[in-house]
């Protein structure tokens, strides 16, 4: 089993101990009513999505995404809020050194250079990964700002959720498939956009990602037998009929959209073995992006 099988295996882990972090209290997380930046690159982005979407629904303040480059320096806000693996991406490194609003870094691994300029550091070392792709870390990090939003016990059933994700039937024709594009609404909209960067990183797999409702919108034009339109959380009404006329296949669950997510992590995995490839050391990607003075 390669590494990044075995850190997806371990999810249910990581979860539970996010879930007592959090309930043994944190300092750095935003405060309701605070106006708030979310920054992440890759994958950390994706997850700041989902997040700022969940703060904002549960009326907890204005809450704004970004990649770190594209992070608007003149907009107040009242905290921002970053996510990095390895705490050593350059962008984000960048962004807390020149920032005056208060801040708090969510990482792997403490003590980065990324901390240096952080007014609170929350270390989750139980969910680093030797793998590039990331897996356990992005769903952790985002379950514990998940519980930060709605609590701790409304969360309790979310590890034994990603158990049932890893049994979970993981069909051939999954594997088999020619296209996937990953589909999601609110918060989950980031999940999509994960799941779609998940699959080209570990097997160089062409994958899209919209909004639910955009589909019809003309990337529906592409669905045809042999493809998939996986939907992470409710179905928009009439869109299950619809992909079904194109003769695509649409993967939907009862899961929660998080444990969802494990199960794609499973068919990333398995995908990247049925071409022959190591999803563990994908080509052209290193664990971090850490760029020299004259490239940013």
């Amino acid at each position: 089993m390669n590494r990044t099988a075995i850190e997806v295996a371990s999810q249910p882990g990581t979860w539970r101990e996010a879930l007592a972090l959090h309930a043994s209290g944190l300092r750095g997380l935003p405060g309701a009513g605070e106006r708030v930046a979310v920054i992440g690159c890759g994958t950390s982005w994706f997850m700041a999505q989902s997040y700022a979407a969940l703060r904002e629904q549960a009326g907890q303040g204005e809450t704004d995404a970004f990649t770190a480059t594209e992070f608007p320096a003149g907009r107040p806000y009242d905290r921002i809020v970053t996510i990095s693996r390895s705490g050593t991406t350059t962008e984000i490194i960048d962004l807390l050194a020149g920032s005056a609003a208060p801040s708090v870094l969510i990482t792997a691994v403490a003590g980065g250079p990324a901390a240096a300029s952080a007014d609170h550091e929350i270390v989750l070392d139980f969910a680093d990964e030797e793998s590039v792709v990331q897996t356990r870390f992005a769903t952790t990090a985002l379950l514990l700002l998940r519980a930060s939003v709605v609590g701790a016990g409304a969360l309790d059933t979310l590890p034994e959720a990603a158990e049932a994700a890893l049994t979970h039937d993981l069909p051939q024709a999954w594997v088999d498939a020619d296209q996937i594009t990953f589909l999601g609404t609110g918060w989950t909209i980031g999940l999509a956009h994960e799941a779609a960067l998940k699959m080209r990183e570990s097997s160089q797999f062409w994958t899209e990602s919209y909004p639910a409702m955009e589909y019809r919108h003309g990337p529906i034009s592409i669905a045809q037998p042999g493809r998939l339109v996986w939907v992470f959380g409710p179905t928009p009404a009439g869109l299950a009929d619809d992909v079904t006329a194109t003769g695509a296949t649409l993967v939907a669950s009862d899961l929660d959209p998080l444990a969802h997510l494990v199960l794609l992590h499973r068919l990333a995995v398995a995908r990247a073995e049925a071409r022959g490839l190591d999803a563990d050391t994908p080509r052209n990607l290193t664990r971090s992006v850490i760029l020299d003075p004259g490239d940013h």
